[in-house]
């Protein structure tokens, strides 16, 4: 019973719906005179639609929502109260409502009134509306009530106005000032001003404000705490606020308060009730001198793991309590002169929870009711029935035992709503049922049934009246009562069975149920059909992976029935629409389909089957697809046996996909290989048939994965899982280091290079590699070991030989294992050390105002050839140190010094260099540079050809710029000897006619040049 409904008309669309109907009459349907089965009905239905069922079963009440506890504060605008309840049932229940078990009456008492189930409460009051409130929902079926809901009124009063005594202690005492709290409800949240607002006292070791008593604990009082202090309250429902009168502390004058033991003033009741799931707060305070320090502890068992100190571990803070949590705590205060403790108990209790509810039952009169509901909970709960609302006891046929009810031989008055009642002292729960006494007279819903059969097969024609009580059940055929023989059976649900129908066993068959309250019949009409053939072709087909094959279903059955096709893969539906890329459905008559699989895989290999489905048979027929392709991945690959080069590798054969296995390819893989690399195999190649290879030509001691790939006529296959991780044994080193040279270094040194041996060649632990070297034309090598693997040099050092002695070299290599080859013998020659000699003939003379020339003739060929020469040059009245130095490129023998300044006298020196060091100077040399005439400033404007000219003895001079734009501007000085070089250039740029700024460019004039005091006036003019 469904019914199908929508809201957005405009969306019409078109659905498919499936349906699977075994038999099914068109009568019943409306349709045509003969049976059909139907496999796919087209109808026009809206794409925002949900299946509801239809209400056109009665039942009994039951509840959608029951009252929820409610806090209601009176300062609260809203003046009205709303409790709400919601049940369902049809007919649709009414509601009335309890409170403290006696009846609400909207009647009498305006302020009540309904809205469908909820209890509207106006103008609120706590002396008359406080309690425990319960929904009754009432249809005709029976009365169900709701859990009790609690509603509180939160308020907060006023503290007394009356003034508060002074409090006088001596200094170091402990006090307590009272906060007294006016009315209130529920819970408030205490603290403390001191002075005025909002200076409000922070908890610290010293002070605590109790969120149980409200009070203020000064464990030593301190001149600092002299002042007044005033209790704050705060209402956690409403958030209402309110002040006491203020209570002065002083401080007495006739001493201080001596050192005395702790006392604790504030601590947690001795029995402590809390609900599961909540925080736990346990308070422990206490006054000393010295302050006292609080810890705490779980007699018999650890503090548990989640529990937090706050406010100086005067308070232990368990979240989620949980029964295990329960125990008895222990609070201690210690400070020097003493201690003392206190212990309580916590205990955790649960409300009940529901392990086994009660359920709707039927049950036809005279049969026996048994139910049991089951709770947890501590304390355990007990149990209590309802029934249609009252307290439900035991009597005559009706047992009760804890959660256990028993009925026996159940009448019509025992229907109605049900309830279980679990409760303890801190809460209950119900469990709602209801129970439905059948008694009504047989009634077929299907009248008459048509029953179509396969000739030769059995054939079962159902009898399933609605009655009760039970009916008995009669079976006749033409008038005569049908009597169990060899083909004809009444099974125990009064069906009735033919065994290898014919012909003969067509017509109408009649079966009667009867009880006390009547009686109906049922016509059953049997028809005998010829069996359904199916043939799928080909019935085993073989193919190779990416071609395509058709499969045909072809069925012969009577006429008058329809036929539906479904195609299955390996005994599942195939989903057309998900698999439609290889996939495809084709209807080539209305007795014939065909499976078109195209573009096929290794995982369509398998059993297609064909299922052929008409109102009276179901043939099911299948077909062998064999796919072939390359090979599935081998089996786990297994390391046998391992040496310094050979690995012995076996596996499991994988799935050939129908095309025999030819040869299997090895692969490793190293931390020094790119990837998966093919490694040499013995025997060469490994044949299909194997199944154990060894690897060989390994390096020795690398940590090497394998594994195995199969191929076969098709192809390639997928390589198998890796093996585990090894390591081949070690081995004396093969490889030399290679590149071994040298040279240079410093005076008396032999430099010895090689590129260093891989990892991966190394062949073991404790790698290191053999310098070896005599001097050309002796006979003993000097051997010298290096123990680390990454080294790439050797310096060896010998005051006795010359430079650039000849030696022979060889570098070799080893390990744990032993010595391995050297490399091939080289010469390499001991360094040459520093330059010897200084240069020679070394001269001097000026080309201008600015510049001066030196060149020299390098040292006599030999040991420490200069690379490079440097020129020191320093003014004759001034000392070396303050000099300058220029350097060659590379061994040029002149070079120009420049920058100097005019009409000076300067000392030049000259030494060679090379990599290991400087050699000495030459003879100092005197020059004089010459006296500048003139100046030449040369002024161009960017973009223009040019350049205006101006001569001057001056150190300034006065440029005209004609227009705006970018200048550049040059100065060159001349002298005896000629021109000189130009100045750094100096960029300018204007803009309309106004100089804007003038900049040096990134070679600025050198301050030794007599013109760097150059003074340009920018002036602007007309054009050129």
């Amino acid at each position: 019973r469904y019914a199908l409904m929508h809201r957005l008309p405009n969306l019409a669309k078109t659905y498919y719906c499936n349906v699977r109907i075994s038999l099914i009459s068109l009568e019943s349907l409306s349709l045509l005179g003969k049976p059909q089965w139907v496999q796919r009905c087209k109808c026009n239905l809206y794409p925002s639609f949900f299946l509801s069922p239809t209400e056109t079963e009665e039942f009994g009440p039951v509840f959608i929502h029951e009252p929820d506890d409610v806090i209601f504060s009176l300062n609260s605008d809203e003046k009205k109260v709303m409790l709400h309840c919601e049940a369902r049932g049809n007919p649709p229940p009414t509601y009335s409502w309890y409170v403290n078990g006696t009846e609400v009456d909207s009647k009498t008492d305006y302020r009540y009134s309904f809205i469908d189930g909820d209890l509207i409460i106006e103008n609120a009051s706590e002396t008359i509306d406080y309690g425990r409130y319960q929904c009754q929902a009432e249809n005709s079926y029976g009365t169900i009530l709701s859990r009790d809901a609690l509603l509180q009124f939160a308020y907060l009063g006023a503290f007394s106005t009356r003034a508060r005594g002074e409090v006088s202690v001596r200094e170091g005492q402990g006090v307590v000032l009272m906060c007294t709290p006016p009315p209130h409800s529920p819970e408030i949240i205490y603290s403390w001003v001191f002075n005025e607002f909002p200076s409000f006292v922070a908890e610290d070791s010293r002070r605590f404000i109790s969120q149980v008593t409200g009070n203020l604990y000064i464990s030593k009082v301190q001149p600092s705490d002299v002042g007044s202090y005033i209790c704050l309250v705060k209402n956690s429902v409403t958030n209402l606020r309110v002040l006491s009168p203020p209570t002065p502390l002083t401080l007495k004058t006739d001493g201080v308060m001596g050192e005395y033991e702790p006392k604790i003033e504030v601590h947690f009741p001795t029995s402590v009730l809390a609900a599961k799931g909540v925080t736990v707060r346990l308070e422990c305070f206490a006054l000393g001198n010295p302050v006292p320090t609080i810890t705490w502890r779980k007699i018999n068992g650890n503090i548990p793991k989640k529990a937090r100190l706050r406010k100086s571990q005067a308070v232990l803070e368990i979240p989620n309590i949980q029964l295990e949590d329960s125990g008895t705590y222990e609070c201690k205060a210690e400070n020097p002169r003493g201690g003392t403790a206190f212990k309580g108990h916590l205990q955790v209790y649960t409300l009940p929870q529901w392990v086994r509810m009660i359920n709707d039952t039927q049950m036809d009169s005279g049969e026996k009711l048994q139910w049991e509901c089951k709770a947890i909970g501590r304390p355990r709960p007990n149990y209590r029935w309802l029934r249609n609302g009252l307290p439900l006891n035991a009597k005559d046929h009706v047992e009760i035992v804890n959660g256990e009810l028993t009925i026996h031989k159940v009448q019509q008055a025992d229907s109605g709503m049900y309830q279980c009642v679990a409760e303890n002292k801190y809460g209950a729960v119900y469990s709602n049922a209801e129970l439905k006494i059948l008694a009504s007279p047989p009634l077929f819903v299907t009248n008459p049934v048509r029953v179509i059969a396969t000739l030769g097969k059995d054939v079962s024609l159902e009898c399933k009246p609605r009655a009760s009580p039970k009916p008995r059940i009669t079976w006749r055929r033409a008038d005569r009562k049908l009597q169990p023989n060899k083909r004809i059976t009444l099974l125990r649900n009064n069906t009735l069975k033919i065994v290898n129908s014919s012909r003969a066993d067509e017509g109408n068959y009649v079966c009667r149920a009867e009880n006390q309250l009547g009686s109906a019949e049922m016509t059953a009409i049997l028809w005998v059909k010829e069996a359904m053939r199916v043939v799928l072709s080909p019935s085993r087909v073989e193919v190779t992976v990416g071609e395509s094959v058709v499969l045909s279903c072809k069925a012969t059955h009577d006429t008058s029935l329809d036929v539906a096709f479904q195609w299955f893969f390996n005994q599942k539906p195939i989903d057309f629409q998900q698999d439609g890329s290889h996939f495809e459905y084709i209807q080539t008559q209305v007795s014939t389909v065909d499976l078109m699989i195209r573009s096929i895989l290794l995982k369509h290999a398998g059993k297609y089957g064909c299922r052929a489905q008409t109102s009276a048979d179901t043939v099911l027929t299948e077909a062998e697809l064999l796919v072939r392709g390359p090979p599935g991945p081998p089996g786990v690959v297994i390391v046998e046996e391992i040496t310094d080069t050979t690995a012995t590798l076996s596996w499991t054969r994988g799935l050939d996909n129908h095309s025999p296995i030819s040869t299997y390819n090895l692969q490793a893989r190293s931390p020094f290989s790119l990837g998966w690399q093919t490694v040499k195999t013995d025997p060469d190649p490994v044949t299909g048939d194997m199944e154990s290879a060894m690897a060989v030509e390994l390096n020795p001691w690398v940590e090497y994965e394998f594994r195995v790939v199969a191929s076969n006529a098709i192809g390639t296959g997928d390589p198998s899982t890796p093996s585990r991780k090894v390591r081949t044994k070690e081995a004396v080193p093969a490889i030399a280091p290679s590149n071994v040279s040298g040279g240079n270094g410093r005076r008396h040194e032999l430099v010895i290079s090689w590129e260093p041996v891989s990892e991966e060649f190394q062949n073991g632990e404790g790698f290191g590699y053999i310098v070896a070297f005599r001097a050309n034309g002796t006979r003993g090598w000097k051997e010298k070991m290096v123990t680390s693997a990454d080294a790439t040099m050797y310096k060896y050092r010998d005051e006795t030989f010359p430079p650039l002695t000849p030696f022979e070299v060889k570098v070799g290599v080893y390990n744990n294992k032993g010595d391995g080859p050297f490399s091939k013998v080289v010469i390499i020659h001991s360094a040459e050390g520093e330059p010897r000699e200084a240069p020679s003939d070394v001269k001097a003379y000026s080309i201008s105002s600015s510049e001066i020339r030196v060149s020299w003739k390098p040292p006599n060929p030999g040991p420490g050839r200069p690379r490079a020469y440097e020129v020191s040059y320093w003014k004759e009245s001034e000392q070396e140190e303050s000099g300058k130095k220029q350097q060659t490129v590379k061994n040029e023998t002149s070079m120009v010094l420049t920058g100097l300044e005019g009409n000076n006298i300067y000392l030049i020196t000259v030494k060679g260099f090379n990599n290991i060091g400087q050699g000495p100077d030459s003879s100092c040399k005197r020059a004089k540079t010459q006296t500048m005439q003139s100046l030449t400033v040369l002024l161009k404007q960017e973009g223009r050809g040019h350049i205006q000219v101006t001569r001057t003895i001056n150190p300034s001079t006065m440029l005209s710029l004609p227009e705006g734009g970018t200048y550049t501007i040059d100065v060159r000085a001349l002298s005896e000897g000629g021109e000189g070089a130009f100045s750094s250039q100096v960029r300018v740029v204007t803009s309309s006619g106004e100089p804007k700024s003038n900049q040096c460019s990134v070679h600025c004039p050198p301050r030794s040049l007599i013109w760097t005091a150059l003074l340009l006036v920018l002036v602007p003019s007309a054009s050129w």
